[in-house]
């Protein structure tokens, strides 16, 4: 995992994580669904989805450019809903893909064309409740910058081995996609730990949506290779 330290050694004054692993992830949401058939999207556009996730994705940028340090309560409620909005439109995909397989439907009976399918399904997954762990966890990056957010929904092993860490270190972006991912393959926490009830819900939430998607999937690929 990576981490990067909160503070700046020499002017000890807050400086943020970089903002681009976090949106490079937005981004490939919005290409992962362009990957999907017509079937497991609603009828819009096919650069709609896209289009909307830059929009707002700029608007952060603008906001606070730079390293993410700025404490502002729209830019909170911005990244929210860009999260929200991600994690709403794979929902769909996710409930349109497992109905279509119980159901039968036609664009399943290829198999490379579902397998496609569930791992853009899963892969966006992932990826949204990485941003939301990594939104929600102590406040916010730029709370955890400037280290006055509420105490850590998750312990990560940097922080209970701090002799391996770099001094100041503060979980970023790629250790909460690190995190999702663990969750969503392993089906359970891996080496970081919930210590929130939220937390340990949320988790529970993307395991149970990844074990439904990747069983069906594979089953249903299996039985058509067969």
């Amino acid at each position: 995992m990576t981490g990067e330290p909160g503070t700046d050694a020499g002017a000890m004054t807050p400086i943020g994580e970089r903002r681009w692993p976090m949106a490079l992830a937005v981004v490939a949401t919005g290409l992962l669904r362009l990957a999907l058939p017509q079937q497991l999207r609603d009828h819009d556009a096919r650069w709609v989805f896209l289009a909307l996730i830059v929009i707002l994705l700029v608007a952060l940028l603008v906001g606070d450019p730079g390293r993410i340090d700025r404490e502002k309560r729209w830019l909170r409620v911005l990244t929210s809903v860009l999260i929200a909005v991600i994690t709403l439109v794979n929902a769909s995909a996710a409930i349109r893909l497992v109905v279509a397989i119980v159901d039968g439907s036609q664009f399943t009976n290829d198999a490379k064309l579902l397998l496609g399918s569930g791992a853009a399904v899963w892969l966006t997954n992932v990826i949204a409740f990485a941003l939301w762990y990594w939104d929600l966890d102590r406040g916010g990056a730029a709370a955890r910058a400037h280290d006055d957010g509420p105490s850590p929904a998750f312990i990560f092993p940097e922080m209970l081995n701090p002799d391996y860490a770099p001094k100041g270190w503060i979980p970023t972006f790629p250790d909460y996609f690190f995190l999702a991912f663990s969750t969503a393959t392993a089906f359970s926490p891996t080496d970081t730990v919930a210590v929130k009830t939220w937390a340990k819900f949320v988790m529970m939430a993307e395991e149970s949506i990844s074990l439904v998607v990747a069983l069906l999937v594979v089953a249903r690929a299996v039985n058509i290779l067969k």
